[in-house]
């Protein structure tokens, strides 16, 4: 079931050239901002990490939950109560590809415009197709552009970089604040869908 406020089709207007390399003023705003390649697309920087330890909501049903970071066994029994990044999307890194946030996850919007894509996989139930639902980020609160969205534990979102206004296809940039409830890693708390950003059109009509 599609959210009757998704337009179609939902493959974003800008798209990285043959060369990846970010305009100078993109890039050196992503110089002052500390900011690295993300696994899902884009760029991050954490920000923030409360140093209150509270126990993983995330364990497995033997009450502990191994993961392996760079080879290491990294014990996961507790997480930081909360974790905020920077998260950018850019001309040369213009789409978030879908994954899967285990907890619920605050966004704010810094600058830029975007499109969220959220399957509502969590609320399937048998072989029935699971609700996408779509929006636009962004300064125009009168045409329902948002500046602030939350989106729970267990659905699949992805994000694309729109023009920074309608009549144009020039953008300097997404940039949004992430925060993370009771999520204690970078690596370990999402789990990434095995896909491309050209395939998500295709990803999206199997649910």
């Amino acid at each position: 079931m599609v959210d009757p406020s998704l337009s179609f089709p939902i493959q974003p207007p800008l798209r990285p050239g043959a060369s990846i390399e970010e305009p100078p003023n993109v890039q050196t705003f992503i110089n002052k901002l500390g900011l690295q390649k993300y696994p899902e697309g884009g760029y991050f920087v954490e920000t923030d990490r409360d140093p209150l330890r509270v126990p993983n909501p995330f364990l497995s049903g033997n009450g502990s939950n191994q993961n392996t970071t760079h080879g290491a066994p990294e014990d996961d029994s507790s997480r930081s109560a909360s974790t905020t990044i920077y998260y950018l999307l850019t001309p040369g890194q213009p789409h978030g590809v879908f994954h899967r946030n285990k907890g619920r996850t605050m966004h704010t919007l810094h600058r830029g415009r975007g499109r969220y894509i959220i399957t509502h996989v969590d609320e399937k139930h048998g072989e029935e197709t699971a609700r996408i639902e779509g929006f636009v980020v962004g300064h125009d609160i009168h045409k329902g552009e948002r500046l602030q969205w939350m989106v729970e534990g267990g659905k699949y979102k992805a994000s694309f970089l729109l023009p920074d206004h309608e009549d144009d296809m020039e953008s300097d940039g997404l940039l949004i604040s992430e925060v993370y409830d009771s999520w204690g890693s970078t690596t370990a708390a999402y789990d990434r869908a095995d896909i491309g950003t050209s395939d998500c059109c295709s990803w999206l009509r199997l649910l």
